[in-house]
């Protein structure tokens, strides 16, 4: 019988399937894994894998029944969607991966799974990642707004409401998606440095809307004398949750940012019971705002790095 003793010590010699760039026909493909398997975290989402492919160089194949996702400019391999893989499998799909120059790491292990399996630090190095950590929200609390920390949100919304009483909300469509693709730029160019992470945002955005209708993304702008103010871009994640993909608001507009975010809240309490506000990646006040919403949940997920045999 292969062990995993046996796989640290001469790696499986067998033809690994090939990795392919996401394309517009895989979509179906994705969301039946994402249906069946219910993944919690934002980026099993095929928009999300679709539009910062280029950014990432993210590429996929089936493996074993199983959907392998590869993040090669992070050299982390997601934790393959499927039926779970027992830590000794997990082994032999390192060492396969380790066989054609793929990083023998996983990330985007869930909590549940290193429970379920406390084993693996046999042959794996665990390590949390809370800067990558999903905010996940309950939308009829962000509509609600009840609270002392969410009071404060409801303060700025009102002062945004009396300072611009004809401001509008409108379904993002037609010219108004090379409207936010242009706001988004000008945002961007705004900054006096924008850093990698902004351009690849960016970079980003511009696939999405370039595909907004064939990805199912949806959306909501917010106007102020016919001017853009603020837009945010979503599409559904799993059964019960919508992914909040982009958030844009111009900071000149005090309250734009909470009227958007309100308003996105409101335009989705029909249609799920939580958002997922995707990470932080560590940004101090990043982090702080996510925080001041009061999460239900941080999805906070774990990287394991496969361990050198004794």
């Amino acid at each position: 019988m292969y062990t995993p003793e046996a796989a640290l010590h001469t790696p499986p010699k067998t033809q690994f399937p090939k990795f392919n760039r996401f394309e517009l026909k895989d979509q179906s493909l994705v969301q039946a894994y994402v249906k069946r398997f219910n993944p919690e975290s934002c980026e099993y989402n095929f928009s999300n894998l679709f539009a910062w492919q280029e950014a990432y160089d993210l590429c996929f194949t089936l493996y074993q029944g199983r959907l392998l996702i590869y993040d090669a400019m992070s050299q982390c391999m997601f934790m393959p969607l499927g039926n779970d893989l027992f830590p000794e499998e997990l082994v032999i799909l390192a060492l396969q991966l380790k066989g054609i120059g793929i990083e023998p790491s996983f990330g985007l292990v869930t909590r549940e799974y290193l429970e379920k399996y406390p084993d693996l630090e046999t042959y794996f190095m665990v390590k949390e990642e809370r800067d990558y950590a999903e905010y996940l929200y309950e939308v009829k609390s962000l509509c609600d707004l009840t609270g002392e920390k969410l009071h404060k949100k409801k303060n700025l919304i009102s002062q945004f409401r009396r300072s611009y009483p004809d401001y509008r909300v409108h379904g993002i469509k037609g010219e108004l998606k090379t409207e936010c693709v242009l706001f988004a730029k000008e945002l961007l160019n705004s900054h006096e440095k924008a850093s990698q992470d902004l351009v690849r945002e960016f970079s980003a955005i511009e696939t999405s809307f370039r595909y907004f209708d064939e990805l199912g993304l949806e959306g909501i702008a917010l106007t102020v004398e016919e001017r853009l103010v603020a837009f945010s871009v979503f599409s559904r994640l799993n059964g019960s949750t919508y992914d909040i993909q982009f958030e844009k608001s111009h900071a000149g507009f005090k309250g734009a940012a909470q009227v958007i975010n309100h308003e996105t809240a409101k335009y989705l309490q029909d249609v799920c019971r939580y958002v997922n506000r995707e990470q932080d990646l560590g940004i101090r006040g990043l982090r702080q705002a996510k925080l001041s919403y009061e999460p239900v949940k941080l999805i906070t997920s774990h990287s394991l790095v496969l361990t050198p045999p004794n």
